[in-house]
């Protein structure tokens, strides 16, 4: 489970294009005509040395409810799950991954058979955190 993203077309597309183009691509959300951006979010990097650095710079944009969804190329599916949803304390688990010095357990949240955690857990916690949840 992750949000739409990617490397910057060249060096002079601004970021919040990028974010644009890459939902536009991976989710058919046209953000230019159906979303208003309401920021950067605080930058996020992987927390562990065994992933390749980089950092991931995510943009906030509101769409009305509903607003038609696909899955790209890119994506298996592409859906909408309410902030206040996903923090329900219900859904609060704990994820475990193998790495070279031992198993780490990252938080994560259950969505139906599947699991958010790693990057995109933390870019929902930001969300969160300005929805006051």
């Amino acid at each position: 489970m992750a949000f739409p993203g990617g490397f910057q077309a060249n060096g002079s597309e601004l970021l919040e294009d990028t974010a644009r183009r890459e939902t536009l691509e991976e989710t058919g959300l046209d953000l230019r005509t159906l979303g208003r951006l309401r920021g950067a979010l605080d930058d996020v990097s992987p927390r562990t040395p065994f992933l390749p650095p980089l950092v991931v710079r995510p943009h906030l944009f509101t769409v009305a409810a509903g607003s038609p969804l696909r899955a790209g190329d890119e994506a298996d599916a592409a859906l909408w799950i309410p902030v206040g949803e996903l923090f329900d304390p219900t859904r609060q688990t704990l994820f475990s991954v193998p790495l070279p010095d031992g198993v780490r357990q990252f938080p994560a949240i259950a969505v139906g058979e599947h699991l958010v955690w790693g990057l995109t857990e933390r870019i929902l916690r930001q969300v969160a955190d300005l929805a006051g949840l």
